[in-house]
């Protein structure tokens, strides 16, 4: 198995978790590290909000054993407010602290944060800077290809972040304009990795051990990070992993991916820290990606976002394992 060194933080060169608002919450990265994952980023925590409240801090920081490796990610604009957050963060023992600065979301943009941040060089490495200065851990950075076809500028954003003396760096293949459409540009992170020294990881249109390994081989990335890819899919982890441990892999039948759907469920409920009706709630989405590509998995993935309790749940992935079977 090979690894790659963030800092001093050590991380098996398999595939590692994407940082997903209101997504990849701690029972998605406790799924995701059980099914092979070499490393998980928290949802992105607001600098500004970390200084002036503590309302969820306990709930996007903490960092459990079975997370780690793991990073907490914030994002902020001011240097000031980033040093800040970072002495908030730092009680949680994070192994690493990244920063957001590829964030396409309107509201965080708007307010000259995330990808926002691609579109003054200067600014970006001041906030970099401060980071890394309060931390007492490795500082990493998550950005983008550009900001538009018009501004394409990973690479000058890569130099600058390294100057800076971020561990690494994360480069999304899209531009902000893109969000999450089109096809993400691979070759602007084999051009990041030519320019910098530190590790690069890639990310963008990573969904299972064949597009990992192209991943690798076209982009010379040190490290490959997967988002959408593992949505209702924690088992692509394992995929990569088992082929990089020289292990046969066995993809799950229905019954394993249904019953991984529950358990991932009952996490959620669990850890929540709101009511369990709110809890299904924001499990509805989890439980629909569960059952993509499936025949007649529309009219479940719906029914899937009408669920009110734990029971619906069970009896809904009951009905649908017995409809595969029976078709």
């Amino acid at each position: 198995m090979e690894y790659i060194k963030i800092g001093n933080v050590k991380i098996e060169k398999t595939a590692a978790l994407a940082p997903m608002a209101s997504v990849a919450d701690r029972a998605y990265r406790m799924i995701c590290r059980e099914y092979g994952s070499a490393y998980v980023v928290s949802e992105m925590v607001s600098a500004k909000g970390l200084c002036y409240s503590d309302r969820k801090t306990n709930e996007l920081c903490t960092v459990t054993e079975k997370e780690r490796p793991m990073a907490v990610q914030i994002f902020g604009s001011e240097p000031e407010f980033m040093e800040k957050a970072v002495e908030i963060v730092s009680r949680y023992n994070p192994d690493i602290i990244d920063i957001n600065m590829g964030c396409p979301v309107p509201k965080v943009v708007g307010i000259g944060c995330g990808c926002s941040l691609m579109r003054d060089i200067k600014l970006a490495y001041e906030v970099a800077k401060a980071t890394v200065k309060a931390a007492k851990v490795p500082v990493t950075v998550k950005f983008r290809k550009g900001w538009d076809d018009n501004c394409v500028n990973a690479v000058e954003f890569a130099k600058a972040m390294e100057s800076a003396g971020v561990a690494a760096i994360a480069v999304h293949g899209r531009t902000r304009e893109q969000f999450y459409t089109g096809k993400a540009d691979w070759k602007i992170i084999s051009e990041v990795k030519k320019s910098v020294t530190i590790p690069v990881i890639g990310n963008g249109d990573v969904t299972d051990l064949k597009s990992c390994l192209e991943m690798y081989e076209q982009t010379g990335c040190d490290l490959v990070m997967i988002g959408r890819g593992s949505y209702g899919n924690p088992f692509v982890f394992k995929e990569i992993a088992s082929y990089f441990n020289g292990k046969e892999y066995t993809p799950p039948d229905l019954e394993e991916r249904m019953s991984t759907m529950l358990r991932h469920i009952r996490l959620i409920i669990e850890i929540s820290e709101k009511p369990t009706e709110m809890a299904i709630r924001e499990a509805r989405k989890h439980a629909a990606w569960y059952m993509n590509g499936f025949y007649g998995s529309a009219k479940f993935r719906a029914r899937c976002y009408n669920l009110s309790s734990y029971a619906e749940a069970e009896s809904l992935a009951e009905e649908f394992i017995n409809l595969q079977k029976n078709r």
